[in-house]
């Protein structure tokens, strides 16, 4: 039987190619753009996220089994704030209470690997506090300067994962059975890097701070699929997880002990034990 998915973003990149493979599946699926899908609209304002989730139950038939958020912007503009963070969170939260009633309810988000790169705490700590007003004036003051302006986007999908890890096993996801999870891409070849990758300086830019020993640069099917799997019936028990399928950039970066902060608590316990 279909299942009936509503995905941002779905007008290019990641989302399009998200919603194409789902309908070629025979899925039921509800775009959702500033323009050329299902539903239009706007997700950097409080209004225009209520009009779309509102708009997107209607086109659904008030069925929804599974939300894929994928709009997001990366210019270093206060909007990249409120579209990559809140565009996901209150979309998703309108639509949590309608998706809970299906028999396999999912939700993906694309974050990305600049999760694990330099933010500015002040910033994230405010999307996480769901203080907009304050979040879009400190990404207003970082808009400022070009160093600055940058953390704007890695901020945000900061807060995106940190969201992911703290709502996912809470009574409101975890408890009423919807897996919550998010991805984070690498660079994948979509219409918001093409400016990036359409020069040898850019391209030199992009492999200092994003290494990909796997493949290289990534096709946006390569994020596609991975999401499709995180919403189907088969995913039962991952959740909080932001999943880095980025050809190899986080262990490039972070190197391969991942584990190390484990054993530091246990000394602090030991010791306390004197």
């Amino acid at each position: 039987m279909a299942r009936t998915y509503i995905i941002t973003g779905a007008g290019s990149g990641i989302g399009k190619k998200t919603a194409e493979i789902l309908r070629e599946r025979g899925e039921t699926v509800v775009g959702v753009d500033l323009r050329g899908t299902d539903v239009e609209g706007d997700l950097g304002t409080p209004e225009g996220r209520q009009k779309a989730v509102q708009d997107s139950l209607a086109a659904a038939g008030g069925k929804v089994d599974a939300v894929i958020a994928c709009a997001g912007i990366s210019h270093p503009i206060p909007a990249t704030a409120a579209i990559n963070y809140f565009g996901m969170t209150e979309f998703l939260e309108g639509l949590r209470p309608v998706l809970a009633e299906s028999d396999a309810p999912r939700a993906a988000l694309v974050s990305s690997m600049s999760s694990l790169q330099p933010q500015f705490t002040p910033l994230t700590e405010a999307l996480l506090s769901n203080d907009e007003a304050k979040a879009l004036e400190i990404a207003a003051q970082l808009a400022e300067d070009p160093r600055g302006g940058s953390m704007i986007y890695s901020s945000s999908k900061r807060a995106i994962s940190r969201w992911v890890r703290a709502q996912s096993v809470t009574p409101e996801w975890a408890g009423v059975g919807i897996p919550l999870n998010a991805v984070g891409p690498g660079i994948v070849t979509t219409p918001m890097t093409a400016d990036l990758l359409s020069n040898e300086q850019g391209v030199k830019m992009v492999d200092s701070v994003v290494p990909m020993p796997l493949n290289y640069h990534q096709p946006p099917e390569s994020i596609a699929n991975l999401l499709i799997w995180l919403t189907s019936v088969e995913n039962t028990h991952c959740a909080g997880q932001t999943i880095y399928c980025d050809g190899g950039a986080d262990v490039v970066l972070r190197g391969e002990d991942a584990w190390s902060w484990a054993d530091e608590r246990v000394l602090e316990y030991f010791s306390k034990l004197g």
